[in-house]
């Protein structure tokens, strides 16, 4: 698979889209490419929007937690990572 190649957005994210992408960044199991398809930013993208919308210090925590992460990277996962899907997002009936 080749590195996703940065995509242009033809607007500015709104608040919610800025939100999503954040909680999306800090889950293990969610590889930026997910979030280049969803959001249309690469991994520069995603490290400038947290920069800009995190404190310093959850930034500089954030990035010493996915710096070399092999689950936030599509090609390096191993084939027995697969979805994880959050229970606060099941539907409870």
């Amino acid at each position: 698979m080749e590195r996703c190649k940065a995509l242009l957005l033809t607007r500015a994210p709104n608040d919610a889209e800025v939100s999503r992408v954040i909680e999306m960044a800090w889950e293990d199991r969610t590889p930026f490419e997910a979030i280049a398809i969803q959001f249309g930013l690469d991994q520069d993208g995603v490290i400038k929007l947290m920069r800009a919308n995190l404190k310093p210090g959850s930034f500089k925590l954030w990035r010493e937690r996915t710096r070399g992460q092999k689950t936030k990277h599509q090609m390096l996962r191993s084939a027995a990572v697969t979805r994880h899907k959050a229970n606060h997002r099941v539907k409870q009936f």
